[in-house]
Formats: C-alpha cells, sequence, structure tokens
C-alpha cells in the first residue's frame, strides 16, 4: 500500500499524524517539508517518515495532502511539476480559501479535495468539513472520509458552503471566549485560575449538556435566562453591547480572508 504524504509538515500535519496515531492508524505517514530539521519532533512524537526529495516523495503517494500557507499552495505544486514526479491520482488540499478550479489548474489529471480538518483532530475530537471536485470517484471519496474521519467526524458540503464552515467552526472561538470570559470573572472579583475554572465550565459543560440532552438552544436559553434572574441580565447586557454584531463581524471577515486566499 502506498503511504499517505504530506507536502509541508506544520502544524495542522503534526496534529493529524498524532491524531491517526492515537486511533491505531498504523499507515505510512511520508513528510516533505522544505526545511526538514523543523519536523524532526513530528518524527519523533508521530512515527512518520521524513523525505527530503520532493519528487521521490510524492512519488510514494497514494494520496497526497498539501499542507502548506495558502500563498504558497501554487508555488508548492508548481515544484511537484517541474520536478518531474507523477503525481497520484487523489489529491487533498488544507488550504483555506484556495479553489478547486485554482487546483486543478497548478496540478492537472489529478481528483482534487479541500479538507478544513480543525487542530483538535490531535486528540481525536475534530471535525473536517470536505468538498469534492465532481471527478472525484465513489470509492476515492470513501478513502478520505476514512482518514479523516479517524479524527472526528467529517461533513460534506459544496465548495461555496466551505469558506463560511471554515471560519465558523475554527476552536479559535472557543479559546477567545474562554479567554474573554475567563478575564471578565476574574476583573468581577475572582482569582485568575478561578475565573478559569468557572469560564471553562459555563462554555464546555453547556455545550457538553446541549449535545446530550436533545434539548434545542432556544429551550436551553429559555430555562436558563428566568426573567430578572443573575443569566438574563448577564445576557441581556451582553446583547446590548453588541456581542452578536461582534461575532457576526468576525465571521464576516473569516470569510473575506478566504477570498483573499482565493486570489493568490
Amino acid at each position: 500500500m502506498k503511504a499517505t504524504v504530506f507536502l509541508g509538515g506544520g502544524r495542522i500535519t503534526g496534529a493529524l499524524a498524532a491524531g491517526l496515531r492515537l486511533a491505531g492508524d498504523r499507515r505510512e505517514i511520508v513528510v516533505y517539508d522544505r526545511h526538514p530539521e523543523k519536523v524532526r519532533a513530528l518524527r519523533r512524537e508521530s512515527r512518520v517518515e521524513i523525505e527530503q526529495d520532493l519528487k521521490s516523495a510524492v512519488e510514494q503517494a497514494g494520496i497526497l495532502i498539501v499542507a502548506v500557507r495558502p500563498a504558497s499552495v501554487k508555488e508548492m505544486l508548481s515544484e511537484v511539476v517541474a520536478c518531474g514526479a507523477e503525481a497520484p491520482r487523489l489529491c487533498v488540499s488544507l488550504a483555506a480559501g484556495v479553489p478547486l478550479r485554482n487546483l486543478q489548474t497548478w496540478l492537472p489529471e489529478t481528483q482534487w479535495v479541500r479538507a478544513m480538518p480543525s487542530p483538535v483532530c490531535r486528540i481525536g475530537r475534530g471535525f473536517t468539513p470536505v468538498s469534492f471536485d465532481r471527478g472525484v470517484m465513489k470509492k476515492d471519496r470513501a478513502r478520505v472520509r476514512e482518514i479523516f474521519e479517524l479524527v472526528g467526524p467529517v461533513l460534506e458540503l459544496p465548495e461555496r458552503q466551505l469558506d463560511a464552515i471554515t471560519a465558523a467552526a475554527s476552536p479559535t472561538h472557543g479559546y477567545h471566549a474562554l479567554a474573554a470570559l475567563a478575564k471578565a470573572a476574574h476583573d468581577a472579583g475572582l482569582e485568575r485560575k478561578t475565573a478559569l475554572i468557572a469560564a471553562a465550565h459555563a462554555l464546555s459543560n453547556g455545550i457538553v449538556y446541549w449535545r446530550e440532552s436533545g434539548a434545542s438552544l432556544d429551550e436551553l436559553l429559555h430555562e436558563a435566562a428566568t426573567p430578572g434572574g443573575i443569566a438574563a441580565a448577564t445576557m441581556a447586557a451582553m446583547d446590548k453591547a453588541g456581542y452578536r454584531r461582534a461575532v457576526a463581524s468576525g465571521i464576516r471577515a473569516g470569510v473575506k480572508q478566504c477570498r483573499r486566499n482565493a486570489a493568490t
């Protein structure tokens, strides 16, 4: 069986490799990076092979996963063409915003998939939206899903929706909200560690309850926000201060950045 080959040994490659090993996946993983010294820790952590020759890396691939920054995708694929490597039939791009039409132009005669895995896949709790080129065969779609389902659920979407879900599904929303809520609690008088514990409970366990209870968000908000109560006063003040507008503005900015990436 041919290897799963990553072009680029950055954070998302590290997270995916760690998540796959955590899931017990034993497939051969090969990583090519222009700076092989930076992926030595990845080799130790996740038992990957480091390949220093681009042509050799590409030709080992059963699935080729392009895991470089959006601005570097065109250059990387140009190098693949220039080195004369025979690319595999199935290629996956993890570059936010770079559309399938560009990928097909830069490395033709391949079947392209776009995937947006979460860094949380490192612990097997990832979430990966995917969009397939029309030419990707059913068995190859299953191969892609198999990889990402080892590290969390996979959601297939039309490509036109991928930018929005990329902006909305990032775990940074949770980190940002946790930091903001913990700081506000500290400013209100809690010791820093206690403030962080309280904020983490509010966010993580509240969401776990929503998932496991089967209740709708409207039902839970109604249940929590007793008229005249603390939760109702807190939410009303946050909305008045522009909380919902700020979140909507952030999502719009994320989508715009994806579209700027498409122009690279």
